[in-house]
C-alpha cells in the first residue's frame, strides 16, 4: 500500500471516528431529553389528575349551593 493510499485511509478512518463520536453524543443527548420528557409527562399526568379531582369537588359544591338556593327560593 502506498503512503498516499495509507494517508487517505488514515484520514477517512479519523473522519469516521469523529462522526461516530458525534453520533454517540447525539444519542446520549436524545436519551437525556427523552428521560426528561418522560418525567415531565408523568408530572403533568399527575397534575392533570389532581386538577380533575379538584374540578369535580368544586362542581359538586356549586351544585350543592344551587340546590340550597333553590330550596331557599321555594321556601320564601
Amino acid at each position: 500500500m502506498s503512503d498516499t493510499a495509507k494517508s487517505q485511509l488514515d484520514l477517512e478512518l479519523a473522519r469516521l471516528a469523529r462522526r461516530i463520536e458525534e453520533l454517540v453524543a447525539t444519542v446520549d443527548h436524545l436519551r437525556e431529553e427523552n428521560r426528561a420528557l418522560r418525567q415531565r409527562h408523568e408530572s403533568l399526568t399527575t397534575e392533570r389528575a389532581s386538577l380533575l379531582s379538584k374540578n369535580e369537588q368544586v362542581r359538586a359544591r356549586v351544585e350543592a349551593m344551587i340546590g340550597r338556593l333553590k330550596t331557599l327560593e321555594h321556601g320564601a
